[in-house]
């Protein structure tokens, strides 16, 4: 009988015995190796109750014990990393190794988040006026959902439950229906390290769950990480019902190959960077950008001999560079978008289209593809594949490669290789993208820096993590206060001063 993979709720796991499922595959056979539940909104609104009720002696614990609960957590992970990294990848599909990186960048956020007492306090300004004091101070803003993304299981809910738990919310974690498994056992571990029953909930579900977390008043901030239509849809629901909203899309990440690059070390980049995890990366390089005919024709013989070396295989096998994809259906949309490219005119250099591995003929394989001579008009350029696909599009100069990912629609990340310090500096200042790596094919900040993209890769005006996650999950009271000395003077009340009409200030 195929198990069930249960709600996280009010500190238990709940199995539900009726209403919809959802099948959940193992990528690597194509089997149906669970089922989970897709909640309904009634449900959902039974989850935020819980949620509720739990927040108010959450918030009123002090920052310093919420942080010591966050501390436990980390070696409570630490302990169990193989088996999570397993069961990750056996649902996902990345290798065991990307699978602990997939965690290990969750827990790095949960680090930071232990900073908590530090980051959350406010400010004080004494003698402002005559008697008087400010103050301000930063609270919780209740109740908070998270909608997070197939691709990182591990690393997205924690980057958002993280500093969420640690400024005193509660959370409501709908997480991907693909692979929910690891989303569930992390709270079962928070729960294990001291924080209250009820505090942080997981509900599978649709879009019937995630339509009710945008409207239910008790949701006061929604993060969310996916496509970008869905991204769009999600904050726009989100401010129209009155709720903070912080949603992050797609991308086209882009890698300038300078024709001073270190070219092996840039096509190193390209190849980790463009196909590992299959691709089903936001920060992957998708796009090689090389400088200079000389440069292309050198990049684009060194990555067509290194893509035929790649070795790809079962998720959980040791001595493989990627695994299959999430679905069948990953696969057809890439192999749609191949076929796409080939019928405008790009060159093929590498074709994964029909890749099988030997006892696995039912997985979800795509092999490594790479195109040459892509034009910014092709579907390939402009739109996100999310697949083990790299296109070759060819710059004559810097300004024409800075120009490319400058008028791309997604400003995610971007990468230049080279070894000038001036090109990489006015790049840097110059590029119209939200993060920037100078040799450094996959820019994702460190915990305490923060993480988003721009133009139509982020909805929202706070990133992820860093400082800017306290400030979206907390709302700033400001206190001002009088205490006049001289009110009372040998037992007797002075004279009011009478009302004024004028607005205050500190004259």
């Amino acid at each position: 009988m195929t198990r069930t993979i249960p709600h996280f709720v009010g500190g238990s796991l709940l199995t539900p015995e009726d209403g919809r499922f959802a099948d959940v595959f193992d990528p690597s056979t194509g089997a149906v190796q669970a089922r989970v539940p897709l909640a309904s909104a009634d449900e959902v609104r039974n989850v935020i109750a819980d949620a509720e009720a739990a927040q108010v002696g959450w918030a009123a614990t002090n920052p310093q014990k919420r942080a010591r609960v966050l501390l436990r957590f980390l070696d409570l992970v630490q302990r169990e990393m193989q088996s999570l990294a397993e069961l990750l990848a056996s649902e996902h599909g990345k290798t065991v190794d990307d699978a602990k990186g997939d965690i290990q960048r969750g827990l790095e956020v949960i680090e930071f988040a232990a900073g908590a007492p530090h980051l959350l306090k406010g400010e004080y300004s004494t003698g402002a006026g005559a008697g008087i004091d400010v103050y301000s101070m930063r609270q919780p803003l209740g109740v908070v959902a998270a909608i997070t993304p197939f691709n990182f299981p591990a690393m997205i809910p924690l980057w958002k439950a993280g500093p969420a738990l640690a400024a005193g919310n509660a959370v409501v974690l709908k997480p991907s229906e693909r692979d929910p498994s690891v989303p569930v056992r992390l709270a079962e571990l928070f729960l294990e390290a001291g924080l209250p029953a009820g505090v942080l909930n997981v509900v599978h579900g649709d879009k019937e769950a995630v339509d009710t977390l945008l409207t239910d008043d008790r949701i006061r901030a929604v993060g969310f990480v996916g496509s970008t239509p869905i991204a769009e849809y999600i904050y726009a629901t989100a401010a129209a019902h009155g709720k903070r909203a912080q949603c992050f899309g797609g991308a086209k990440n882009h890698m300038i190959v300078m024709p001073d690059a270190d070219l092996d070390q840039a096509v190193d980049a390209l190849i980790g960077a463009g196909y590992g995890s299959a691709g089903e990366r936001c920060m992957a390089i998708s796009v090689a950008v090389p400088v200079g005919q000389e440069t292309a024709d050198a990049l684009a013989a060194k990555l067509t001999e290194r893509v035929a070396q790649l070795r790809i295989g079962p998720s959980l096998a040791a001595d493989v560079d990627y695994g299959p994809l999430v679905t069948r259906a990953a696969v057809e949309r890439v192999e749609g978008y191949i076929q796409q490219g080939v019928d405008e005119g790009a060159t093929l250099l590498a074709d994964g289209r029909g890749f099988t591995v030997p006892g696995h003929e039912e997985g979800f394989y795509l092999g490594p593809t790479l195109f040459d001579h892509v034009t910014t008009d092709m579907a390939i350029y402009r739109e996100e594949i999310f697949g083990p696909v790299l296109v070759i599009a060819r710059a004559a100069d810097y300004e024409e490669a800075l120009r490319m990912a400058n008028e791309h629609e997604y400003g995610n990340g971007v990468a230049i290789f080279t070894r000038d310090g001036d090109s990489a500096r006015d790049f840097a200042a110059r590029v119209d993208v939200g993060m920037v790596g100078v040799n450094v094919p996959i820019p994702v900040p460190i915990a305490y820096f923060t993480f988003g993209g721009w133009k139509r890769s982020g909805f929202g005006d706070l990133n992820q993590h860093g400082a800017d996650a306290f400030r979206f999950y907390t709302k700033t009271k400001t206190v001002t206060s009088r205490w006049p000395s001289g009110i009372r003077q040998s037992g007797a009340e002075q004279p009011a001063e009478g009302a004024s009409f004028v607005i205050p200030t500190m004259h």
